[in-house]
Parts: C-alpha cells; sequence; structure tokens
C-alpha cells in the first residue's frame, strides 16, 4: 500500500467531497457536518447542567463526560461511515486504476474532521469551566491519533466484510451500542467492581477515555501513563491492523463481482 502525493491530493479532495455528501440537498450543506455533532454536545451540556448531576471524583459531571464522550464519538461514527464504504464508492471500486484501499481513510479522515472540530470546542469549555491549557492537553490529539490507528484495521475488516455480509452494518451498530456500555464514558472505573473492571478493562478504548479524562482534568500526560497499558494498546491496534488488512486483501478480488 504506497500511497503518492497525486494520491493525498486525490484522497483529500474525495474527504472534502464526502463531507459535503453527508448534507447534499440541504440549504447549509457542509455546515451541518459540524453543526449537527455540536448541537448535540450543547443538549448534553444543557442537560447535565440543568438536572444538575452529581460531580464525578469532584469534578463536574460535563467536563468529566465529554473528555471521553468526543472520542468515543469519533471511534462510532468512523467506523459506522466504514462499514459500507466499498457499496457507496462501487462506481470507483470497478475502475481498475483507482487504489481502492483508499476508500476506508476517506471516511476516516471525514470523521476525523468533525471530530477536532468538537475538540477545539471542548477545549473551550474547559476554559470556560476555569481550567488552564497545560503541556498535557496535547496529549488530547495522542489519544485522538490512537483511535484513528485502532480504525484503520477495523475499518477494512468490515468494510470487506460487509461486501458479503450485507447485514454487516446493522450487526456494527449493535455491537457499538454493546460497546458504548463497556467503555468509561458514562461510567467511572472507580465505581465499578474490582472484577468487572478488570475485564472491562481489556477493551482497548478504556486506555484512550481514561487518558483524555487524565490529561484534560488532571494534567496527566500519555508519557505518564503506565509503559504496559501503552504497550497493550499499541499491541491491540497492531494486531487489529494486520488482521484487518490480510481479511481485505484476501476478499478484493471479490469486490467487483459483488457489487
Amino acid at each position: 500500500m504506497k500511497i503518492s502525493k497525486d494520491d493525498i491530493r486525490l484522497l483529500l479532495s474525495l474527504v472534502k467531497n464526502d463531507l459535503k455528501s453527508r448534507y447534499s440537498g440541504s440549504a447549509l450543506g457542509l455546515v451541518w457536518a459540524f453543526v449537527q455533532p455540536l448541537i448535540t454536545v450543547l443538549v448534553f451540556w444543557f442537560v447535565f447542567t440543568g438536572f444538575k448531576n452529581p460531580p464525578v471524583d469532584d469534578v463536574q459531571f460535563i467536563i468529566w463526560f465529554v473528555a471521553a464522550y468526543i472520542p468515543w464519538t469519533f471511534f462510532n461514527d468512523g467506523l459506522l461511515s466504514t462499514t459500507n464504504v466499498f457499496y457507496e464508492y462501487s462506481y470507483l471500486v470497478k475502475k481498475m486504476k483507482f487504489k481502492i484501499w483508499l476508500l476506508p481513510l476517506i471516511k476516516l479522515l471525514s470523521s476525523f474532521c468533525i471530530h477536532v472540530f468538537l475538540l477545539l470546542f471542548v477545549f473551550l469549555m474547559y476554559l470556560i469551566y476555569g481550567y488552564t491549557p497545560n503541556i498535557a492537553w496535547i496529549s488530547v490529539f495522542y489519544y485522538s491519533f490512537c483511535v484513528f490507528a485502532l480504525l484503520i484495521g477495523l475499518a477494512y475488516c468490515v468494510g470487506a466484510v460487509s461486501v458479503f455480509f450485507k447485514d454487516a452494518a446493522q450487526l456494527v451498530n449493535i455491537i457499538l451500542q454493546l460497546g458504548f456500555w463497556m467503555t468509561p464514558v458514562f461510567w467511572s472505573p472507580a465505581t465499578m467492581n474490582g472484577k468487572i473492571l478488570k475485564i472491562l478493562s481489556f477493551n482497548p478504548l478504556y486506555y484512550v477515555m481514561e487518558g483524555n479524562r487524565a490529561a484534560l482534568i488532571y494534567s496527566v500526560g500519555f508519557w505518564n501513563r503506565p509503559i504496559l497499558e501503552t504497550v497493550y494498546f499499541w499491541g491491540f491496534a497492531l494486531a487489529m491492523f494486520i488482521i484487518g488488512t490480510k481479511v481485505y486483501k484476501n476478499l478484493r478480488v471479490h469486490f467487483s463481482d459483488l457489487l
């Protein structure tokens, strides 16, 4: 999988078109790609503030919540959008000269653009609540890269399998719903049963969610995280990349016949 400068230019152009196509026909067009997730965050902000949810670890709930919710939305949107990517771009799959392995990256980069926009809004929220930016906040971009790296292997795997299994999108959606509750977005590890927590900590996103919170709330950079946790995450991400690309390479020869 080699990528040239022309491929990069084409990739960026397709990412821009993908963002536009999500809301084609609407008056605001591309603006909705950023407004819609922002409104969701604002609704959570209003609801959690209005209902006066109790603090978590002496931290206001909305501040504690968004630190994990934003990377989760990136993971969720990225994986769902790549599930049917080869169907959506079937006209490119059938072109012999087009590098179809770029297609999942289009969806992931499109989701990443929205994610970065939401991150900037989260930084603004923390400033409003009196948090001072520090060097540890750089870790947020590291954890975003972690999610992106994890998604690459998963995207190639589910994207390739969905060509043969048309209900893959529905199955992925169900798995993501279950995965949401297996990830520390709404619950705190401090309140979880020790035995159950030990099992849930094997979820690679556990590393991301808790790391994001540690960086934003407690000024703990990723370089201060236990080395074993970091090694485990990147080992898992690498394993998924190897599995995902292998599945993709074995199945891609049949794409043109099935699409």
